[in-house]
């Protein structure tokens, strides 16, 4: 392993592994956990997301005699995550501005090996340790899906993907993937465009009666990718919406996923030439469930501990977005989302400071030591 923290986290970012690309990176730290002593294992997770590797698991033991505690991050990245060129610019750690940075969430990964190395290094007495790396949570939490958590000992546990160190997430919103295909009619734009049927027509007017972005504190909803027209001579037969919506309610997200969809069928209902029929093709997957923690959860108030330990001060909420948390929430593994320092995530633009990489460390640690107290 590197010399220092700084070091180590720039190895990982610099290993391509964007979701579904994960080996590279997954057997690096692999090896990393097995020089530290832990017992590591891969699951099959990735012969059905169709990535070349799957999701990694490590358990180190302990000297005190209690079930382990869990920590987990992902190992993919987001696009554009190939070819990075990390570069430390007075207090933080940033790209060449051509990718994303990979803070999210090799920030969590760093922290979590670093903690334990140092525990390691000064012989503390410490609990069981789970570290659970997973694959392909930026395109839909595939890795953490797949888990399976008969193989996890651990009550509770804590996943660092989230900003600002010392920030818990105890709660996120369910969310529901929408893709629509909307069937015009095809035309020749110039010699006879009254006999065709605009599927772009169809959804402009259909998102102009659409009510998206932040519906209420609970709910969102954004339509992110449009697809359609092959020339600017043809009128345009077909056009497919890719949409989102996230709530922390169900109903409320069963309501706007509703509304989008009836609004597109009812659109679509007076387009008609002839014989034809203008028509919309739905399909809706619900992602993820939400999960809510008390701000008094034991898992919670060892977060608060901690974080008070360091000097840093202790701040808990709900959040917008979801996580592998969502998903071992919902399977009974109870997982509080925790900040490694990411920043300005999923962007070119994405950094991290030295301080807050140093600060997610000490957490890390600083919890295995309350938790093995007692």
């Amino acid at each position: 392993m590197k010399e220092t923290l700084v070091d180590y986290f720039i190895s990982l970012i610099k290993i391509d592994s964007e979701s579904k690309n994960e080996k590279a990176v997954a057997l690096k730290i692999a090896e990393d956990l097995r020089n530290l002593g832990a017992e590591v294992t891969f699951d099959n997770a990735h012969e059905k997301t169709g990535g070349n590797i799957g999701n990694l698991y490590g358990y180190f033991n302990g000297n005190i005699d209690k079930k382990p505690i869990l920590f987990c991050a992902h190992m993919d990245t987001v696009v554009p995550g190939n070819g990075i060129k990390p570069q430390i610019k007075d207090d933080r750690i940033v790209t060449d501005g051509t990718t994303i940075l990979g803070a999210d969430d090799k920030s969590g990964i760093a922290e979590i090996i670093w903690a334990i190395k140092e525990i390691n290094e000064t012989n503390e007495d410490h609990a069981p340790i789970e570290v659970l790396f997973t694959i392909s949570e930026e395109i839909g939490l595939l890795g953490a899906k797949l888990v399976d958590l008969s193989n996890i000992r651990s009550e509770f546990g804590y996943a660092l993907d989230s900003h600002e160190v010392g920030h818990v997430v105890t709660g996120a919103p369910s969310q529901n993937s929408m893709k629509f295909t909307i069937h015009g009619k095809g035309s020749h734009a110039g010699a006879a465009p009254e006999f065709g049927v605009s599927a772009i027509q169809i959804a402009s007017e259909a998102i102009s009666k659409m009510k998206l972005g932040r519906i209420d504190e609970e709910t969102t909803c954004n339509i992110g990718i449009i697809k359609g027209g092959t020339a600017t001579n043809i009128i345009p037969k077909e056009v497919i919406l890719e949409a989102e919506a996230r709530s922390h309610d169900k109903d409320k997200l069963q309501k706007v996923t509703d509304d989008i969809k009836q609004i597109l069928i009812d659109t679509a209902a007076t387009y008609k030439l002839g014989d034809f029929q203008a028509s919309v093709e739905s399909i809706i997957q619900k992602e993820y469930p939400a999960f809510v923690l008390q701000d008094d959860d034991p898992c919670i108030l060892l977060a608060k501990k901690a974080t008070e330990n360091i000097g840093l001060p202790f701040k808990s909420g709900i959040s917008g977005g979801g996580s592998d948390a969502n998903i071992f929430n919902f399977k009974d593994l109870k997982m509080a989302v925790v900040g490694s320092g990411m920043d300005a995530v999923h962007t070119v633009n994405e950094f991290i400071k030295l301080i807050d990489l140093e600060n997610g460390t000490k957490w890390v640690k600083e919890v295995i030591r309350e938790y093995s107290k007692g």
